[in-house]
């Protein structure tokens, strides 16, 4: 098992480099899909992921676009709401931990922000059998589309009490999720929830939704009425 955080190499049409820790015994493993103009070098990401391992989850942070990319995108924003794409790259990080020796076994969770929320969502209507459920910190889940309607694993909206845009945003995209669902405010956060103690909050409310659904899962009990 890996102990410590390796740097890996996901493959698919690109190369894409990332991070993997995965403690002994692992819960799961949560993919994380960061949003626009951010990469696996998030720190609001990496926090939330520091706070998954200490429950004893494994985590892959990877980017999803190349350098060359990365440079084009912050000079036109052409990538960052291709949707499409950064789905497909998120869709091989999920099949890649299905063969990694470390997380073959692993249930693979979904943790999404910003614009890389509405990725997640796609990927995991395109793996339902691999996912098993999709948090979203802030996310633009409506930007996921027809994606949405077929979701079959549970998914947790988080979304900053003073994001108002974006919690709008969220409030149609739930009504769209035919799965269970439940859309959570956090009192006093802003859209990258950068006030103190708040992604702390996040990583409890994560790390929560996960075990839930890991164990309703297990049970064959994966789905279900939506919840307010």
């Amino acid at each position: 098992m890996v102990s410590e955080t390796v740097s890996v190499s996901v493959p698919g049409s690109v190369e894409l480099p990332g991070d993997l820790e995965v403690p002994a015994a692992p819960r799961g493993v949560v993919l994380f899909v960061h949003g626009s103009g951010s990469s696996r070098h998030s720190p609001r990401n990496r926090a939330v992921a520091e706070g998954l391992r200490q429950q004893g989850w494994g985590t892959l942070l990877i980017d999803l676009l190349t350098e060359e990319e990365d440079r084009k995108d912050e000079e036109s924003g052409q990538h960052r709401f291709d949707i499409g794409l950064l789905a497909e790259r998120t869709v091989a990080a999920v099949d890649w931990l299905g063969k990694h020796p470390a997380t073959g076994s692993s249930p693979v969770h979904l943790f999404g922000a910003s614009t890389g929320a509405a990725a997640a969502l796609v990927a995991a209507a395109d793996r339902p059998d691999r996912v098993v459920s999709v948090v979203s910190r802030g996310g633009r889940p409506d930007l996921a589309g027809e994606a949405l309607g077929r979701i079959r694993m549970p998914v947790l909206l988080l979304v900053g009490g003073l994001d108002h845009e974006v919690l709008e945003l969220n409030r149609q995209a739930a009504r769209e999720l035919p799965a269970t669902h439940h859309l959570q405010i956090v009192p006093g956060a802003t859209h990258l929830f950068e006030e103190p103690g708040m992604l702390e909050k996040v990583a409890e409310a994560a790390a929560e939704w996960f075990v839930t659904a890991s164990e309703e899962s297990s049970e064959g009990g994966r789905g279900g009425s939506p919840r307010a």
